[in-house]
């Protein structure tokens, strides 16, 4: 039986069953090479914090003075474990979906509170930050993923912006980079403190962030992108002008980023089509950075938002992977949960959903080049980055295999199957370009 012939009686096993079973660990026969899970074990663990003394956002009147209060956080943590004897791969997650009315029980492969696995710490650190609604288990596939290959990675619920207290935007505008730079530094703590499991666990000097839309907004802010200062004045801006505090034109704001973050993957990130930058501002990001987009995303925008960051960027290091014909769902979501599937309403499952593509093959892919990046940039593996520099258009590589042996017109993208990379685009441009 010939691979796609498999393939296509493994999706319809997918589609008559596993998907319903809620799995974010699942990669299909055609997925890249790197998708497939590493070497560790996983463990997971839920840890709360609270930023003392934050802006409250929502509780400020326009001309009146910033109200104060302590912000609260939820973080889920997958780190390299080591299971007992009597323990075996494999957990659930209880998740509020874009419904609110409907929990999904997720399963996966990390064990609740597991041992770590210290025996080739410090691992480098992988913050995930989601879009606006959404949560800590929406980019899951990713979380687990990462930690099987040697991460310790954190996904953050941001308080206003989940499905269940989604609140108005101003709160996520001002707080996105906040939360993100405040979630690095107390892991960081943690991982210097003898009562955590997270000590000498996680290296937070080594950090990448992943953010998707909203997650991304704050993710290109923290990495140089400082925000329009037209903007500050807006309608939509926070009150007070207190969006200030991220504008390029704020003397302060490029001292407050934190030099931990190595590497970014912004996946679809909202707000160049809205304002939220110039050229100029762009000009200011220096980290390296991934981005990864549809180009009929509808909600941050292609040509006019994801594509120009990526262009205006010209002082950093940066990829950008395209799901042509893909939305603003590109990569990022688990796909669309059983429990909203069998509702009778069906509403949110456009939330997890791509028109034109499979959930699972987009975590897949997403997954395959996150781990390349981060393994180049955080771990500086050298022969990483064979998976990056790739013929641009996937659909004019050329696949040529004799008996298992490349020949030499063979330029394909390397770790993909035969006609798997069509439908992608995978570019680069270098500081100064």
């Amino acid at each position: 039986m010939r691979f796609f012939d498999l393939a296509a009686l493994f999706f319809s096993m997918v589609s008559m069953g596993v998907a319903q079973e809620n799995r974010i660990d699942i990669v299909r026969p055609d997925a890249p090479e790197l998708a497939g899970f590493g070497e560790y074990d996983i463990g997971v663990q839920t840890l709360e914090f609270v930023d003392p003394n934050r802006i409250d956002i929502l509780n400020t009147k326009r001309g009146g003075d910033s109200a104060i209060y302590d912000r609260s956080l939820t973080v889920e943590v997958w780190y390299p474990a080591q299971l007992a004897a009597n323990q075996s791969a494999g957990g659930e997650y209880r998740a509020i979906t874009r419904n609110p009315d409907i929990t999904a029980t997720l399963h996966g492969r990390a064990v609740r509170d597991a041992e770590p696995n210290s025996a080739d710490a410090r691992y480098p650190l992988v913050i995930i930050s989601h879009g606006y609604p959404g949560n800590r288990f929406l980019i899951s596939h990713l979380g687990e993923n990462l930690a099987s290959k040697g991460y310790v990675v954190a996904s953050i619920d941001h308080i206003d912006s989940t499905y269940d207290d989604q609140q108005a935007f101003t709160s996520t505008l001002y707080n996105r980079p906040l939360d993100q730079r405040f979630v690095l530094n107390t892991l960081d703590n943690l991982s210097h403190d003898a009562s955590s499991f997270l000590n000498g666990l996680l290296d937070a000097d080594t950090t990448g962030i992943v953010g998707y839309s909203m997650g991304g907004y704050g993710l290109v802010n923290n990495l140089g992108g400082g925000y329009s200062d037209d903007v500050v004045t807006s309608l939509m801006a926070p009150p007070n002008e207190l969006l200030h505090e991220h504008a390029t034109g704020n003397p302060e704001y490029r001292s407050n980023l934190d030099p931990r973050i190595k590497a970014g993957f912004a996946v679809a990130p909202w707000g160049m089509a809205s304002g939220f930058w110039r050229e100029q501002d762009l000009a200011g990001i220096d980290v390296p950075t991934f981005y990864l987009a549809g180009d009929n995303d509808t909600v941050a925008g292609y040509e006019a938002g994801v594509r120009a960051i990526y262009e205006a960027a010209v002082n950093s290091d940066r990829y950008l992977l395209t799901y042509k014909n893909a939305g603003h769902n590109a990569g990022a979501p688990y796909p669309v949960p059983v429990e909203i599937l069998e509702s009778e309403s069906g509403v949110g499952a456009s939330h997890y959903t791509d028109p034109v593509w499979d959930n699972i093959r987009m975590n897949n892919i997403m997954d395959h080049f996150a781990t390349a990046y981060f393994d180049h940039y955080l771990k500086r593996k050298e022969s990483s980055v064979s998976y990056l520099e790739v013929v641009p258009d996937g659909a004019d590589a050329v696949y040529s295999v004799t008996n298992g042996q490349q020949n030499d017109d063979h330029d394909y993208w390397k770790g993909f199957g035969p006609n798997t990379a069509v439908g992608l685009k995978l570019e680069h441009l270098q500081i100064g370009e």
